[in-house]
């Protein structure tokens, strides 16, 4: 494996409204990054670590977390806004944090078909495939931390892949976060590439497209202050730089692969859930936030009581924020949302 350590101390929280004052004495952060082979042999995966110093491990501390359809984790879920990642904040607080970029995305391996025009090939990284890349990492944190199972976290399309995996591996999840579940719908994606278009290996997005998909169901008074000044720039900036492929391109764009989508039409549009909510058996925690247009409030409600045997389930509603919340004003309420969750089982 390819591995890089680096310690660090922890940001103080700045710049984010809502978010607890940090400890005076905050233990060194230790940052792992890895290349983890897939396991059909065709390229690798890349997954970032961040813990305080010494931290023993613990199958409740320890924390894997995968992206949604079309941005990769580590630029987002790992991004310092306001001189503070949400990694940062988990790491903060005593926890092992994983997060990783499956094939096609970040800065894992994109296949070679993505340098071929999309509609020479068929969609890339269905489902199925997604869920092994996340067994593989799985399998890989456990043994490195020798630990027999973690929490799986996740957002959006990433939901229904680690949903999937802990329905499979019930023995191997200690606990359930899915922030921004997907679930059944009439109509397509907001990711898709609109109507009529070809549904090849991958579509190409730009930040303007991003933008205003973000916005999407925000109210217009409310547009000016949703992400504090220079947080879009800065994500978008770190996020497309890693295709360059795409950023040669002008204007450039971020290439994603259309598996995900393929998924959409032929699970999620055509009333065939991609998972059972009732083979969850570990505590679920679902959280949506109210302007959510890509999976709105109403799927989260509609899986709640569908995870029967999920025991300390919970459904946490949040106010003023999008499908993309945690990187907004009000993304304290999220973290917190689910830090209250992660330590009642690290207690």
């Amino acid at each position: 494996m390819k591995r890089r350590n680096i310690l660090a101390a922890p940001a103080l929280v700045a710049g984010a409204a809502a978010l607890p004052a940090a400890a005076q004495a905050q233990p060194r952060i230790v940052t792992e990054e890895f290349m983890v082979p897939a396991t059909d042999g065709q390229g690798e995966i890349f997954v970032r670590s961040k813990r305080p110093e010494g931290l023993a491990a613990s199958a409740s501390r320890t924390l894997l977390f995968v992206h949604g359809a079309t941005y990769p984790a580590h630029s987002a879920f790992d991004l310092p806004l306001g001189g503070l990642s949400w990694m940062d904040y988990i790491a903060g607080r005593g926890f092992d944090v994983w997060c990783m970029d499956l094939r096609g995305y970040g800065r894992s391996t994109r296949p070679a078909v993505m340098a071929e025009p999309p509609e020479a090939n068929p969609p890339l990284m269905r489902g199925d495939a997604a869920v092994a890349d996340v067994a593989a990492v799985a399998a890989f944190i456990r043994q490195r931390r020798a630990v027999p199972r973690m929490v799986h976290m996740a957002w959006s399309w990433g939901c229904s892949l680690m949903a999937r995996y802990a329905t499979d591996n019930p023995g191997m999840v200690d606990r359930l976060v899915l922030f921004a579940p997907q679930w059944l719908r009439e109509s397509a994606s907001p990711a898709g590439v609109g109507a009529g278009a070809q549904l090849g290996a991958y579509r190409s997005v730009t930040q303007a497209q991003a933008r205003d998909r973000w916005m999407a169901g925000v109210p217009e008074a409310a547009r000016a202050g949703l992400i504090p000044p220079g947080w879009f720039e800065h994500w978008s900036g770190v996020t497309w730089a890693t295709d360059p492929e795409g950023m040669r391109r002008n204007p450039s764009v971020l290439r994603a692969p259309n598996g995900v989508l393929a998924d959409s039409a032929e699970f999620w549009q055509a009333g065939r859930p991609f998972w059972d909510p009732a083979r969850v058996t570990v505590p679920t925690l679902l959280v949506v936030a109210e302007w959510d247009r890509d999976t709105p409030p109403g799927m989260a409600t509609t899986i709640f009581p569908l995870l029967t045997a999920s025991p300390g389930k919970r459904l946490v509603l949040l106010g003023e924020g999008t499908h993309t919340m945690l990187m907004e004003r009000n993304r304290g309420a999220l973290f917190q949302a689910v830090q209250v969750f992660l330590e009642e089982a690290a207690a």
